[in-house]
């Protein structure tokens, strides 16, 4: 009884964010040591939070939000991937052109795979039970058996590639060429790439979320842009002004909304409807948090960053405080 009034009141609450959304600060989660930092993803089910993090992968423990346990060995590592039926992780370690390939309930390292050069974006692609880790330099995607951890075969994709999305029950694979304003689809099957997409008026795509039940891509883009693209047809369907510096994107199937971080220190949040998409917030964050992710169990959001020092004459930017490495944490106000 008690967990069906929790879903009602949370139902409740998101029929009234409806209309009003308004996320906030709730925490922030001290990250340890110091280091630069890139992508994050979610393992809801086992309540774990995976940050990349210099030449490591920092574990969260959502339950209690606390560092649980550190992933070693992981040299300029740029994102991670899970397969919880196969209680795996995997990483894009880009300065040893390879994937690590981790035991989650461990948190140890168990094998490694050969890349092209850079290996950048990650993903994990269930049914066939495969990772695609997407190579910058190389302008390739190297396809690895998640079971056994072999290559099976690298694709060439005709441009630098981004943040990519999985469309698994329609067995496609979706990237950002950056340097090519263009989205790319694989065949999940054939390991080919089907199709390539103009995203304008987007520019230089970076941060992608997916939609899948209605076949949207959410493109962050850098010319100040959020671009949906309907990912069956190729077609841009709407934009909304964005901030600067943008590098990550997510989106919550049961709030329909998407999100956009920037490096200037806002989150643009807006709502998908049909073929319209409206900013709902600006939410400001600090600068430098321009990589996200979304638990669509809690609808929270986290977003990593550092404090700096003032930049000194012709610098851009100031030396990082240390132990200030940390993740904010924004959900929605009830």
């Amino acid at each position: 009884m008690k967990n069906i009034l929790l879903s009602v009141l949370f139902t409740l609450i998101l029929a009234t964010c409806h209309a009003d959304v308004s996320y906030q600060l709730l925490k922030e989660i001290p990250g340890g040591s110091d280091g630069g930092w890139d992508d994050l993803t979610v393992d809801s089910a086992a309540h774990r939070l995976y940050v990349s993090h210099a030449t490591k992968v920092v574990v969260v423990d959502l339950a209690t939000d606390t560092v649980a346990g550190e992933v070693t060995n992981t040299p300029g590592v740029h994102g991670i991937a899970v397969a919880p039926e196969l209680n795996r992780g995997f990483t894009s370690n880009g300065r040893e052109n390879k994937v690590g390939i981790f035991d989650l309930k461990k948190s140890q390292m168990l094998a490694k795979a050969d890349t092209q050069t850079n290996p950048d974006a990650i993903l994990y692609l269930p049914g066939p039970s495969e990772v695609y880790a997407f190579n910058g330099r190389s302008q390739s995607a190297t396809v690895i058996s998640a079971a056994s951890g072999k290559v099976i075969c690298a694709i060439p994709l005709g441009g630098k590639p981004e943040f990519a999305r999985a469309d698994p029950e329609a067995g496609r694979v979706f990237d950002n060429l950056e340097d090519k304003n263009e989205v790319v689809a694989i065949d999940a099957k054939t390991h080919a790439v089907v199709n390539r997409w103009p995203i304008a008026p987007g520019e230089a795509a970076s941060g992608m979320a997916i939609d899948v039940k209605n076949h949207r891509l959410f493109l962050g883009c850098d010319n100040r842009l959020m671009v949906m693209l309907d990912n069956e047809s190729g077609k841009v369907l709407a934009s909304v002004p964005i901030g600067e510096g943008v590098d990550g994107a997510a989106f919550d199937p049961e709030t329909r909304l998407v999100f956009a971080s920037c490096g200037d220190g806002t989150v643009t949040i807006a709502r998908a409807d049909g073929d319209k998409l409206t900013v709902v917030q600006t939410l400001k964050t600090e600068r430098g948090a321009r990589t996200m992710t979304i638990d669509p169990a809690t609808h929270k959001i986290y977003l990593p960053t550092a404090k700096f020092e003032a930049p000194e004459p012709g610098q851009r930017r100031g030396k990082m405080v240390p132990g200030s490495f940390r993740i904010l944490v924004y959900g929605l106000e009830k």
